[in-house]
């Protein structure tokens, strides 16, 4: 077996460099790595795997299927299942940047028998370490345009076109995208019809995109993980790692007010997620833990919040026995009665929160269960999941019991990191670890039995491309066959943690646009079309000129790192588009990753001056003070 010695805890260059580019298995006992690539022994034919046009994965050859039995028993002590084990707890800390790593094997099982997993680590440790055949085929990636995408702008679901609002003034311009002032000049001589009029002034409003001149920058001590605006605007929380929410009021959005911060207790490595509650009463949030804090979001309740153990079944006992799951995902139902979460090990679960037991606890994915999300708002019955398995499936609660999604939908390549709806029960976006977001139809999901056809009783493969610590490389992406998604945005990088993307907002913009955060300190804006409709660049509003000024706000830590000269960086893991005014607020870890920032956006038009109040770039902490020291 070709192996790399590495005693003493020295590499050579060639490994490291090896080591860059390739996945690697540490075998611990006896200083050695196994490269999964080098398949050969001394005195033996090397093997390869082979890559299977059907399936569009590789195939393990015979001869490696034997060489790799021979070497099992040589590992530590536990076997395989020890391996078991310790990918299990690497993949339930999916969401971690680099180094949560305490005691995992404590909080995380794998419920499969583990004969089973003997042969799925096998067959998936093979999946794609070659490139597919067609990686050189520019052709494969998906046009931009988008045909279909153009169509769906077309066709009344998503908004207007500017070609419905041609004015007298614009006859003579047809053609021509028009300027907001100038539609704005329009509405102020009342050019053209009432009913002109109105259309356009809707139009307006679909066309104002923030820009990337940054209203108000919120520092907080750690790394935000996500921030949202309620359904009314009149509420915004942000997310932190260091187990705390922070609540603002924004019933006016340019000048908010801080409301109170409540606190997740034995919280495990970062606050995940959160979910405000219909009527905006309260705000359920989670860890890496089964326990979900509901806390009142009236600043003059000042009490602990409570504490739901979703784990808790209808006979009393612990779901899944004597140890718990970690939730990556919460949300409310649209009545305001339930809550849906995502777990790691595949589990959904919806929970009562009157009666404060599960209604149903499923494994409804092989993977971890990274996003869920309900259809509609109206309906509590229809809701969605998105896994590291590849899949996003599509539920009905009412009938849950037997474990079977009412569909299915096979696109992404890597896992999924988020999913959101549009609202209308019809339209669902998922962000991927494929570099990719896809738009898809609920029609178009595969059926029960289309699902069962295609997959059988294997699990849907999937990569083991590592997006917390390398870059994607595009040679790997390719169209799955089966894959029924309408539209395939790119440019963005899904990479680092679990980044999150939306459709805008349906009050304003009608959800015209499709947008997301990126490990690059960017949020993307596209048209349906998968065109750019605009980028606000994050990382040069929270780094120009203000690392020397971060002294009096931030841990020793970061600037331990900044005097070490390393280069400031921003991953904006989630934004947030207010329902009316035409603002984003983008959530970021910052600096180097010790720090977070919720930094404001609206649009002005590409002025330059700035004439607004308050001004542009101001700099607040997590109460809304104003940091003195920083330089504007």
């Amino acid at each position: 077996m070709s192996t790399i010695s590495s005693s003493n805890g020295e590499q050579s260059t060639s490994e490291a460099q090896l080591r860059s580019d390739r996945r690697v298995d540490h075998i611990e006992g006896d200083s050695s790595v196994v490269w999964e690539d080098d398949v050969g022994e001394a005195g033996e034919q090397q093997a390869t795997p082979e890559w299977d046009t059907e399936n569009e994965e590789f195939r393990m050859s015979e001869s490696t299927r034997r060489l790799r039995m021979r070497l099992l028993p040589n590992l530590y002590t536990g076997g395989i299942y020890g391996i078991v084990r310790s990918i299990d707890a690497d993949d339930a800390d999916d969401d971690d940047d680099d180094d949560n790593n305490d005691n995992d094997d404590d909080y995380y099982y794998d419920d499969y028998d583990v004969e089973d997993e003997d042969e799925v680590f096998l067959d998936q440790s093979w999946r794609r370490r070659l490139p597919p055949s067609h990686s050189n085929d520019q052709d494969r990636f998906p046009k931009v345009p988008s045909e279909k995408g153009a169509e769906l702008m077309d066709s009344g679901n998503f908004g207007l076109n500017a070609a419905e609002a041609i004015t007298s003034i614009e006859k003579s311009n047809r053609g021509k995208k028009k300027k907001i002032a100038m539609r704005i000049f329009d509405r102020e001589l009342a050019i053209d019809s009432p009913a002109r009029q109105k259309i356009s002034q809707k139009l307006m409003k679909q066309e104002l995109i923030p820009s990337s001149v940054a209203d108000m920058i919120i520092q907080f001590e750690n790394p935000v993980y996500s921030g949202q605006f309620s359904d009314d605007g009149n509420f915004f929380f942000a997310v932190n790692k260091d187990f705390k929410v922070r609540m603002y009021d924004t019933s006016n959005p340019y000048h908010w007010r801080y409301y109170k911060t409540v606190s997740y207790p034995s919280g495990r490595w970062t606050l995940t997620d959160a979910s405000l509650s219909p009527d905006n009463k309260y705000l359920a949030y989670t860890s890496i833990h089964s326990n979900v804090c509901l806390a009142p979001t009236d600043p003059n309740d000042i009490g602990d919040p409570y504490i739901l153990d979703l784990a808790h079944q209808r006979d009393g006992n612990s779901a899944r026995g004597r140890l718990n799951f970690g939730i990556w995902s919460i949300r409310y139902s649209g009545d305001g009665r339930n809550l849906v979460a995502g777990a790691t090990g595949g589990l959904i679960v919806v929970y009562d929160i009157e009666c404060r037991r599960q209604i149903h606890q499923i494994h409804g994915h092989y993977e971890d269960v990274n996003a869920v999300c309900l259809a509609d708002r109206s309906s509590p019955h229809i809701l969605y999941s998105g896994s590291d398995d590849t899949t996003l499936k599509v539920w009905d609660t009412r009938s849950m019991g037997d474990n079977r999604a009412a569909g299915t939908f096979i696109g992404h390549i890597e896992g999924l990191t988020y999913i959101d709806s549009k609202g209308d029960g019809r339209y669902i976006l998922s962000n991927g670890k494929d570099q990719s977001t896809k738009l898809w139809d609920v029609r178009m999901a595969m059926s029960p039995q289309q699902y069962e056809q295609v997959v059988g009783n294997r699990r849907p493969t999937r990569g083991y491309f590592d997006y917390r610590f390398g870059k994607y490389d595009d040679k790997f992406w390719y169209k799955d066959p089966r894959d029924s998604s309408l539209v395939t945005y790119r440019g963005h990088r899904v990479l680092k943690t679990l980044i999150r993307c939306h459709f805008s907002p349906p009050g304003s913009t009608n959800s015209r646009y499709i947008y997301s955060g990126s490990q690059d300190g960017k949020v993307y804006i596209w048209n349906l079309d998968a065109t750019i409709a605009g980028v606000i660049d994050v990382h040069k509003s929270t780094s120009d000129d203000h690392i020397s000024s971060l002294r009096n706000h931030l841990d020793s830590e970061a600037f331990i790192r900044v005097n070490e000269g390393l280069e400031w960086s921003t991953c904006v893991r989630d934004a947030s588009w207010h329902p009316t005014a035409p603002i984003i607020v983008a959530s970021a870890w910052d600096g180097f990753s010790v720090s977070g920032t919720c930094t404001l956006y609206r649009w002005n038009d590409d002025v330059k001056e700035d004439e607004t109040e308050p001004c542009e770039g101001i700099r607040l902490d997590e109460r809304l003070n104003e940091i003195s020291n920083f330089k504007t």
